[in-house]
């Protein structure tokens, strides 16, 4: 894709922009913010320039735009669960062709949102992969599966975090880590156990993110690498028709 980085940077001003205008929308109506910005969350929408750039990609890739799912019919059979709605979807003749997640975590609360967003990964990628296994998806060969995070990158989520062992020790990487590594070790190792085709972690702050300002702490989880997995498996598929 051409000027990937000016599409980034629009997507990060569009999502703290978007996060801004919902938390302020809701505290006229009610007098008060919700505890850790959770309205700007639940009112949905502050993803959707990520959404919209992938979905551009695999159409310049050669998908046809029907082939791309984001705003409807994104639901997909599970093994342990009925279905999951997913955020975008490609797919085409019958075959699925990638699956892409996007999930982000403003402060103030880092800790226990941590906790569930490893569970939700873990879970997610086990319960599709499963579905894949046991043919849910036929005659698709295995989907690119793709997960993209956005973190508030600010003083509460760089601190180191300090573990309790009361019975047995933690692994050594994550003694001292903060939650912004927490979420690079995720991630990595994500990618490491082939539950994930694509990860990207993008650290942004509020002021620097209205400018489009974001990093990437590992290559690794860039955005650009992200891309680049999800631009060659769509090229391939389409190359094959």
């Amino acid at each position: 894709m051409q000027n990937l980085d000016q599409h980034l940077k629009e997507a990060i001003r569009y999502f703290w922009a978007t996060r801004t205008k919902q938390s302020e929308r809701q505290g006229m109506k009610t007098g008060q913010r919700d505890a850790g910005l959770r309205t700007a969350v639940t009112g949905g929408k502050h993803l959707d320039g990520f959404i919209s750039l992938c979905r551009d990609l695999l159409v310049e890739a050669g998908l046809s735009e029907a082939n791309v799912y984001w705003s409807r019919q994104r639901e997909l059979p599970g093994y342990f669960r009925a279905e999951k709605n997913w955020d975008l979807l490609a797919v085409a003749n019958g075959h699925l062709l990638a699956v892409i997640e996007f999930k982000a975590l403003v402060g103030p609360s880092f800790g226990n949102n941590l906790n569930n967003r490893t569970e939700e990964a873990l879970g997610n990628a086990t319960d599709l992969l499963a579905a894949y296994r046991q043919g849910a998806f036929k005659p698709s060969k295995r989907p690119w599966l793709g997960y993209v995070f956005i973190l508030e990158e600010c003083k509460r989520s760089l601190l180191p975090v300090k573990v309790k062992e009361p019975h047995f020790s933690v692994f050594p990487e994550f003694r001292g880590a903060s939650y912004a590594k927490r979420f690079e070790i995720l991630l990595i190792k994500l990618l490491r156990e082939r539950l994930y085709d694509g990860a990207s972690l993008l650290l942004t702050s509020k002021t620097g993110g209205l400018k489009g300002e974001c990093r990437s702490p590992s290559p690794e989880l860039s955005f650009q690498t992200f891309i680049a997995g999800l631009e060659g498996h769509a090229r391939a598929f389409a190359n094959m028709r």
